[in-house]
């Protein structure tokens, strides 16, 4: 069974670095397939993974819902077929699998944009199968989210194995990780574990900031320092997962998957 790793935050605290050193760090760890999926409708996921994206789930349903032949009935129903004769779920299934990136021991799904005007339930009930169905054939799942985490129960069952909840030193970044902390007990998945990454580090913690994360009551499982590495892949197009073992990002993202009990040793 799959081993899925969240990653939630505000945005601009670097989430998807962090997903992007994870991925790093299985792949380097032989601890292969991994899927990458990209739940942020900015799709960046791709970027930090150095792979081209050519279209994403939201293209694809929203391509669906366009060619479908509406003929709106009594009552305000509405329905519909795809031409050729092609079901809907068999249509989201190739177009999806059509969507799938592969890459060197990973394949990335982007999820895209979000729902427009209408009614989706049908349609994100096929995705959920469709994704979930996908990610069987995967040793490890690792979820780039956007700023909430909403999107995990409308459009995956999966549960969640372990949830990293990213923030920058800044009291704004710490106040979403305890909006974050407190609403995962809401969603309809299973969350098994939950922990706080520090991000950006320059220096100690002010008192204020120390004071208000012993509020959280998250135990803090990695601290990421502010390098200027980042920068230079970002200016010069590098892909972050070609970030080399002796950099302390790579280190401390070592440092964390171990804390987790995700090593080639446990594997």
């Amino acid at each position: 069974m799959a081993t899925t790793i969240a990653l939630a935050g505000k945005g601009g605290v670097g989430k998807t670095t962090i997903a992007g050193l994870i991925v790093k760090y299985l792949v380097m760890n032989k601890l292969t397939p991994v899927l990458a999926i990209d739940a942020d409708p900015s799709s960046n996921f791709n970027f930090v993974l150095g792979v081209e994206l050519e279209s994403t789930v939201g293209d694809i349903r929203e391509d669906m819902l366009d060619q479908v032949k509406e003929t709106v009935i009594s009552g305000g129903a509405i329905m519909g077929s795809l031409p050729g004769g092609i079901t809907k779920r068999d249509f989201l299934d190739y177009h999806i699998r059509s969507a799938l990136v592969e890459g060197d021991d990973f394949d990335l799904i982007a999820m895209g944009r979000s729902e427009g005007p209408g009614c989706y339930c049908a349609v994100n009930h096929n995705l959920r199968l469709i994704i979930d169905a996908i990610s069987k054939n995967y040793r490890f799942i690792v979820i780039d989210n956007e700023a909430g985490m909403e999107h995990l129960s409308r459009r995956t069952t999966r549960d969640v194995d372990h949830l990293l909840i990213v923030t920058d030193p800044t009291l704004r970044g710490l106040m979403a990780a305890e909006r974050i902390a407190q609403f995962r007990n809401e969603l309809d998945i299973k969350i098994k574990n939950a922990y706080l990454i520090i991000n950006r580090l320059k220096g100690d913690l002010n008192e204020n900031l120390y004071n208000y994360l012993e509020k959280i009551n998250l135990p803090v499982i990695g601290k990421f320092k502010d390098e200027d590495l980042i920068s230079e892949f970002d200016a010069n197009g590098k892909p972050l997962i070609e970030i080399t073992e002796d950099s302390s990002l790579y280190k401390e993202v070592n440092h964390v998957m171990q804390e987790l009990g995700i090593s080639k040793q446990a594997a």
